[in-house]
């Protein structure tokens, strides 16, 4: 069999399309961290390639031959949790297995047992680690992978232990070590039983030299990754498809990997190697990805509930507040986890996560919403939008407080109904793509729908559209005056027209004074803006 785009686990190059990995981060710059002795953390978020970058970094030093290098993954410690004892076994166990099978050294197999017996949990790590490196005839580098999977007292005893022996390094202890994971040491935030406090990463683990985080892939690493796949089949990739790819994952790997896996190896189209991979291909490609909800965005939506990243997304997601009001750690976690980035402003990491984090969040609405697409279609086959969102004003002036309480993020409550409405409308083939960020005031949607259907084609068939209706509508908050608001809106909803390409576009204006009754709150206005129709709709 020949190589596919890898989704799971670390890179094998002879199986995987891939990207070097000792070329994602400056080796040099790791090499003389090395070369220093010094103490480092690898973090970046899930499935993004850290694992493959460790076990190449590794390989690249062992061939040199100056270092006897290990990488071992402790997150089977996880399972203990607060039982230190058990949880240093596990990671003790995890070690000398790792180095058997990766290195054939016997020497942590044969000793970490009766040094766990003598020494107990809180120093058998230590004690262990001296003793391999005592006998090593190379200084030895610890790559040790998945630590923040570690809680409580039982990462404080590993943080501390490689504490305790770094003033024997690279003696009596490894020369260098890259503790590698989601987060930053810094964010830890680790409960101790035993203290009975709460006790910091950067305390716990004070020499840290250095943070490096792992990256996305660049636009042209797309463009090199997917045309590995054209030199292994012939297959080609239309013009257009990488800087789609760039536009809908902003480089993030597994991402770029699960689009092109999909779109090559599971589409019907895809897996006939004659058949050139399209845009509209990726798009259907990542519709799939979503609607499968794969292991990925579910673990990524998991995170959803925490208060922490409560704090950060909910005003993103409503387009209100400033950054200066939400907590800088929290805004470093949710970073970390790969859900947000800085520039050129706080927002949603990429495209697909701006649309699967709503659409996560409405869930359970959209299963009660009873609305159809046919009750909104035209005899064109266009949907009837005014329609449509005269609808909207009617279900929203009877629901929106009753399922506001009911919705974790309350403060976005009135844009992620208004997204509920329409993705339930549109799940029968359409689309709604979504831009929206802090201190936005309003969320720009861009509705969608297929027009003209070829009826040679089967039902399924990513081609089968020959056209499609796009219509803008921009949600926005009023603060302040009606009019000012309206006059800015129409603005606003004109530019996001011109930049969508298309001549339809509506208005929303969301009033959330509670002072103010919903006879005034509704209305519908016919208005245009440079000769443009937008009509506006009051909520």
């Amino acid at each position: 069999m020949g190589k596919f785009f890898n989704t799971a686990g670390p890179i094998r190059q002879e199986d995987h399309y891939c990207i070097d990995p000792l070329r994602r981060i400056n080796l040099d710059e790791i090499l003389d961290l090395i070369h220093q002795k010094k103490y480092f953390i690898l973090h970046a978020p899930r499935q993004t390639g850290k694992t493959s970058y460790l076990l190449a970094l590794m390989d690249f030093l062992n061939k040199q031959g100056k270092f006897k290098a290990l990488y071992t993954n402790i997150e089977i410690a996880q399972a203990a949790r607060e039982n230190v004892k058990e949880g240093m076994r596990a990671v003790l166990n995890a070690l000398a297995e790792d180095a058997v099978d990766l290195l054939d050294d016997p020497v942590l197999e044969e000793n970490w047992k009766e040094i766990f017996e003598q020494r107990g949990e809180y120093s058998a790590l230590k004690n262990l680690l001296s003793l391999w490196c005592q006998k090593s005839d190379k200084p030895v580098v610890l790559f040790i992978d998945e630590v923040d999977s570690l809680v409580g007292d039982t990462l404080i005893s590993l943080l501390r232990q490689l504490r305790r022996g770094y003033a024997n390094r690279p003696a009596l202890f490894p020369q260098s070590i890259i503790l590698c994971g989601v987060r930053d040491v810094r964010d830890y935030r680790i409960h101790s039983d035993k203290d009975k406090s709460i006790i910091t990463g950067g305390s716990a683990f004070n020499i840290k030299a250095k943070s490096l985080r792992l990256g996305n892939f660049t636009s042209l690493e797309i463009e090199q990754l997917y045309l590995q796949h054209t030199t292994e089949t012939g297959q080609r990739f239309s013009n257009d498809v990488f800087p789609l790819a760039w536009d809908l994952t902003e480089g993030q790997p597994w991402l770029v990997n699960a689009l092109a896996y999909e779109a090559c190896f599971e589409m019907k189209e895809g897996r006939n190697r004659a058949n050139e991979i399209t845009a509209p291909m990726i798009l259907q490609a990542k519709e799939n990805l979503i609607s499968r909800r794969e292991t990925h965005l579910d673990q990524l939506t998991d995170k959803l509930g925490e208060e922490r990243v409560k704090r950060v997304l909910s005003p993103i997601l409503a387009g209100t507040g400033d950054i200066e009001k939400i907590p800088e750690d929290d805004i470093d976690y949710v970073s970390d986890l790969g859900l947000i980035k800085r520039e050129p402003q706080l927002r949603i990491a990429n495209r697909v996560y701006r649309e699967i984090i709503p659409r996560q969040l409405t869930y359970s609405a959209q299963l009660t919403i009873v609305q159809e697409a046919s009750w909104y279609m035209m005899e064109d086959g266009r949907l009837d939008m005014d329609k449509l969102l005269t609808a909207f004003q009617e279900f929203f002036r009877k629901h929106f407080e009753s399922w506001v309480d009911g919705f974790d993020y309350a403060e976005a409550g009135a844009q992620l109904l208004l997204q509920a409405f329409l993705q339930r409308i549109v799940n029968g083939g359409g689309r709604v793509e979504r831009e929206y960020g802090l201190g936005r005031m309003r969320t720009d949607l861009l509705v969608v729908w297929p027009v003209r259907v070829d009826q040679n084609l089967p039902e399924n068939h990513y081609a089968r559209f020959e056209h499609f209706q796009q219509a803008v509508i921009e949600l926005k908050l009023l603060r302040g005056k009606l009019d000012t608001a309206i006059e800015n809106g129409l603005e606003q909803t004109f530019r996001y027209m011109d930049k969508c390409g298309t001549g339809e576009g509506y208005l929303l204006i969301f009033n959330p004074s509670p002072g103010v009754s919903w006879d005034e709150k509704i209305f519908k206005k016919e208005m245009s803006f440079q000769g443009v129709k937008i009509n506006t709709y009051g909520l």
